[in-house]
């Protein structure tokens, strides 16, 4: 399962790919990098770690829902 990072960098916020050194893409607002990150994903297996514009964690996300594990009994 690949990791991904939303986080603000100046004045824009961006997805990045853990071990990547360039954005998977950007936006202006958190809202819209979200939404982005929804579509980005809607193929791909993954988990995205969303930060506080100060860059502390907020709350992770996995895409596809159904692999989510913390979805499965015991």
């Amino acid at each position: 399962m690949d990791n991904y990072h939303i986080t603000k960098d100046g004045d824009h916020w961006k997805l990045k790919k853990e071990g990547n050194e360039r954005a998977t893409t950007t936006a202006d607002t958190k809202a819209e990098i979200i939404q982005m990150t929804k579509e980005h994903m809607a193929d791909k297996v993954g988990s995205v770690k969303i930060h506080k514009e100060n860059g502390q964690f907020q709350e992770e996300r996995t895409y596809q829902r159904k692999d989510d594990p913390k979805k499965t009994p015991g």
